[in-house]
């Protein structure tokens, strides 16, 4: 269980999101039924934003302003998306995030030049609302969905504000890995049932991948991240929609 969660966070914090790519079929695979896996994984995967937080924030990027725009948009779809997940047929859903996490894979494969670069852009204005709508979208998608959720937020990031891979993904890791995730996690964890004897393995196995993941991400920088991003996205899209 360590080395699945160390690996799934590893991965995670590298390539902006997607630790439930491991870490979520594992506690299936152990025993746990959907719903008390969901709520279990989604409270592990807070320290996954702890631990990459602990490294990004010696090199932060992030705009106060800009990250109160994320939280604002997204918190609120992260509750609704947790409030109604436990009652959304599972095949359904699962599917239907396949398709999209594969197209953003495809889609930055195809785009050489995505993320490359920071150019900043619709900050202002009707922009800025439409912006704002799709945090929202997204941010319904991590409170209800768990695989792979912060890759949405990564290249919503990157393609509607300009963002490159690395300011994009420390904004996923921390706000969306520590913020929005334990929104979701509140919530599921006061409607749902959760494993509390196999937190602490899963919470030292999430801190320390995601410090590790995120160290190498900066070290990397901006390639080496998108190339992380396509692999994961790809390998999420094909393992939901395969089963």
């Amino acid at each position: 269980m360590f080395a699945a969660s160390l690996a799934a966070n590893f991965f995670s914090a590298l390539s902006g999101g997607g630790a439930g790519l491991i870490q979520f079929p594992v506690l299936i695979f152990l025993g746990l039924p959907f719903g008390v896996a969901l709520a279990t994984h989604k409270i592990a995967s807070v320290a996954l934003g702890l631990g990459a937080t602990l490294r990004h924030l010696k090199e932060s990027h992030l705009e106060r302003r800009f990250s109160l725009i994320i939280l604002g948009a997204g918190l609120p779809g992260v509750i609704l998306g947790a409030l109604t997940i436990l009652h959304v047929p599972e095949r359904a859903a699962t599917l239907a995030l396949g398709v999209l996490t594969l197209g953003l894979g495809l889609y930055s494969v195809f785009k050489s030049s995505l993320g490359m670069t920071y150019q900043p852009r619709n900050r202002q204005g009707i922009a800025l609302a439409g912006g704002m709508a799709g945090l929202f979208f997204v941010g319904f998608l991590n409170g209800s969905i768990t695989s792979g959720t912060g890759l949405f937020l990564t290249l919503w990031l990157i393609r509607w504000f300009g963002l490159d891979y690395t300011r994009a993904v420390a904004y996923t890791l921390i706000l969306c890995g520590l913020v929005w995730n334990a929104t979701g996690a509140l919530v599921l964890g006061v409607i749902g049932t959760v494993a509390w004897s196999w937190m602490p393995v899963l919470l030292a196995g999430s801190i320390l991948g995601g410090y590790l993941g995120s160290h190498l991400a900066i070290r990397k920088g901006n390639l080496w991240i998108k190339r992380s991003f396509e692999t994961v996205t790809i390998l999420i899209g094909l393992k939901l929609i395969l089963g």
